[in-house]
């Protein structure tokens, strides 16, 4: 029995350590958000802690999906092996 508490007790430590995806969204008031018609992404990376690269802003998205209107911003986060590598996404709704 105290076998099978620790491997619970270790697994829910170790959650989402080898793979999480994780997305949330960047506003309060959501229950009048209308996302609109179009929807941009911008991401960075990074590799080993040691590494990173891209450009993730607000701007670079909005370029990316050819918003000029923002009305509604999401951020996802997609990470592997501890954080060995992760993707960094800034997605916006708009016009």
């Amino acid at each position: 029995m105290k076998k099978l508490w620790v491997c619970a007790v270790l697994a829910s430590f170790l959650t989402g350590c080898v793979y999480s995806n994780i997305r949330v969204p960047l506003d309060e008031d959501l229950w009048k958000t209308e996302l609109g018609s179009k929807v941009g992404t911008a991401s960075n990376y990074s590799i080993l802690w040691l590494v990173a690269w891209g450009d993730a802003g607000v701007k670079q998205a909005a370029e990316n999906g050819g918003l000029t209107t923002i009305n509604h911003m999401d951020m996802g986060v997609e990470s592997y092996l501890f954080g060995a590598y992760i993707r960094r996404d800034t997605i916006v709704y708009g016009d």
